[in-house]
């Protein structure tokens, strides 16, 4: 995994065909065979293949000689880009550090992303596993103020459980637990259900 944090490589990734041409060096290719794949001018495809090198997403694997010139193969630098969330033009959050505000969860969210984006791609690099985390569930809540009842609750478990394994000389990990209303799912003809 890479973290995107400068705006000229988000920019060089964001277009469709140059998704697909990352998705496809995930194996190395040549810039013909690459072609051939999306059924797209060779020329087209070989000048997003030198964007996308210039700005450090594909690297050249090996060259080889055919029938009179030489053919690039060339690999995607990471299995996955994850674009650094305060690049995306959003509007500065709020500091206040309400529990309940959802302006507070995304921050928080986007500061995981990119927090963990940053450490797995320094993993990766040193050859090394980055230990992690996730717990995830989904409750139902019958009433709305169901909701605060159960982040006391959970908020004094976590302390409770925090308490029992915090060790002074110990490696710090940051918990995060969040919730929002879970995505309705649709139906077969799109119908909420």
């Amino acid at each position: 995994m890479k973290l995107l944090e400068e705006p000229d490589k988000v920019r060089a990734a964001l277009s469709p065909l140059r998704r697909q041409l990352l998705s496809l060096l995930q194996e190395p290719a040549s810039g013909t065979q690459l072609a051939a794949t999306l059924d797209v001018p060779r020329q087209r495809v070989n000048y997003h293949l030198r964007e996308l090198e210039k700005a450090g997403l594909v690297e050249l694997v090996e060259e080889r000689q055919r029938r009179g010139f030489v053919e690039r193969i060339l690999r995607a630098t990471a299995e996955a880009f994850v674009v650094d969330p305060a690049l995306m033009g959003a509007r500065a959050f709020t500091q206040l550090h309400d529990q309940y505000a959802a302006e507070h969860l995304v921050e928080v969210a986007a500061g995981t992303v990119r927090d963990v984006a940053r450490m797995q791609s320094k993993a990766d690099t040193s050859g090394k596993r980055l230990l992690t985390f996730t717990l995830e569930t989904e409750v139902r809540f019958a009433e709305p103020g169901d909701v605060h009842r159960f982040t006391d609750a959970l908020t004094e478990a976590v302390r409770r459980t925090v308490e029992a394994f915090d060790s002074e000389g110990g490696r710090p990990y940051r918990l995060i637990a969040g919730g929002h209303p879970a995505p309705r799912s649709t139906g077969v003809q799109g119908e909420p259900t």
